[in-house]
């Protein structure tokens, strides 16, 4: 991350700067030759802990997605906890960005440290709360399991990209290249109306939109909006504006 200027993947990038700065060369150095104990830890800047708490957040979400699956259908305390942990890892997201450039210090390590902290807050654990609210068919978690790759590979095409994509005058990348994916909290906020709603499995409603039975397996239809997600994530026509 250079200072973490321009948004990786929603948020601000983590890409450094073509020249190594100082403070990058030395956490190579602590990386490469610290053999102590803690090193690894030792060599982190705060934004690099503050991306951590982004994948904590992730996490966090993704354990209370399986315990609301242990539990009975009519108790939504484990998944609104699940819901709301993904927001929480948007702002710790953004947080590093800031903190960086507040302290002036950038990381070799916070580019890679944010791609996988996002698959796991903006991937993983959407597609797991999805799971747990009822959409849970073999064909359900084949498609689920899509929109997790594509998330995957978006983030790995940035990290990959980002150096060629057109610059403004202060060097920030003027587009995103497909949907970043932490925008796929507004999935998350329509998990949440039909959690209200009672429109998921065990409530008052069912899963929105029922299932479908194609023969070879059931489906929910409503499953559709996280292949159309995927897609637009991986997609290279489709080109955001950065504010």
């Amino acid at each position: 991350m250079s200072l973490r200027p321009s948004a990786a993947n929603g948020g601000v990038d983590r890409k450094p700067a073509q020249t190594p700065q100082p403070s990058q060369e030395k956490q190579a150095k602590l990386l490469a030759e610290d053999t102590g104990h803690f090193s690894m830890i030792r060599a982190l800047h705060l934004a690099d802990l503050i991306t951590e708490l982004n994948g904590f957040c992730g996490f966090m979400s993704i354990l209370s997605s399986m315990r609301y699956c242990l539990g009975p259908p009519d108790s939504y305390g484990n998944i609104w906890a699940a819901l709301a942990l993904m927001p929480f890892g948007l702002f710790f997201d953004f947080m590093d960005g800031k903190v960086a450039r507040w302290r002036g210090k950038s990381s070799l390590m916070g580019q890679e440290l944010d791609s996988l902290a996002d698959l796991i807050s903006f991937g993983v654990a959407p597609a797991s709360c999805a799971f747990a609210l009822g959409l849970r068919t073999p064909i359900d978690t084949l498609l689920l399991s899509f929109f997790v790759l594509c998330g995957l590979t978006r983030l790995a095409r940035f990290n990959v990209t980002v150096s060629s994509l057109p610059k403004d005058s202060t060097g920030k990348s003027k587009y995103f290249e497909g949907t970043p994916i932490p925008t796929s909290l507004g999935i998350v906020s329509g998990m949440a109306w039909c959690v209200w709603s009672g429109m998921v499995e065990g409530g008052d409603s069912g899963v929105i939109g029922g299932v479908l039975d194609f023969g070879i397996g059931e489906v929910h239809p409503i499953v559709g909006i996280f292949v159309g997600w995927g897609c637009a994530m991986v997609s290279k026509s489709i080109h955001i504006p950065k504010p």
